[in-house]
Order: C-alpha cells, then sequence, then structure tokens
C-alpha cells in the first residue's frame, strides 16, 4: 500500500512520508495502522536550544494533507483524513532529494 502510495504521489508532484505508525503487539488499545503524510508536513522542530538558527531556512510548510491506512482481511484500508494541500505541487520533482534515490535495480552497480 506505501509503494502504492508513493507512487501515485509522485506522479502528482509530491512526496508522500509516513508520519506515524504502530503494529498489533496484543495489548490492550494498540491496532496496526499507518498515517502518511507530505515531506514538508508539519512544523521545523528545534533539537538543540544553544545552535543559532539556520540561515537557509526549513522546507517544511505545515501542509495538512494526510492519509490512514488500516489493514483489512488481505489488504489494506485507506482513508483520506485531510486531502488539502496548502501550496501548489510541483510540476516535476527535478531536482527534489528523494529522486535522486536510486531505486533497488541500481543499487546493484554501486561497489561497497
Amino acid at each position: 500500500m506505501i509503494d502504492w502510495v508513493r507512487k501515485i504521489a509522485f506522479q502528482l508532484g509530491f512526496v508522500v512520508v509516513i508520519i506515524k505508525s504502530d503494529t498489533t503487539t496484543g495489548e490492550s488499545g494498540r491496532k496496526t495502522f499507518v498515517v502518511l503524510g507530505y515531506e514538508r508536513s508539519g512544523k521545523y522542530r528545534k533539537y538543540k536550544q544553544d545552535v543559532q538558527p539556520s540561515v537557509s531556512g526549513t522546507r517544511k510548510c505545515e501542509c495538512p494533507f494526510k492519509l490512514r491506512g488500516k489493514p483489512k482481511g488481505h489488504g489494506w484500508v485507506l482513508k483520506v483524513m485531510c486531502g488539502y494541500h496548502n501550496y501548489e505541487l510541483a510540476e516535476t520533482l527535478v531536482g527534489h532529494p528523494y529522486a535522486g534515490r536510486l531505486n533497488a535495480a541500481n543499487n546493484q552497480f554501486l561497489l561497497t
């Protein structure tokens, strides 16, 4: 399901990442789910208080887009929690860090 969502999002001009997930462990109250969202959703969190702020800024734009997936039978049920984007979608992902990643077929050519 995640690969399918990422492929569709890539075709539409944005990148989907896992925001939150959990797996059933037998404890009460814990169920398997995955929440997917835009890579630029949320706010930048400063991890060290004493460090000077970055001059270059952040990629985060607080995009509210979210999908929630739950397993059902042998597949998954995908529900749109928020289908709204607060920015313009890119027409192409040329130069995007995600687009520059090597796929499994290209990884075999790397020397280690």
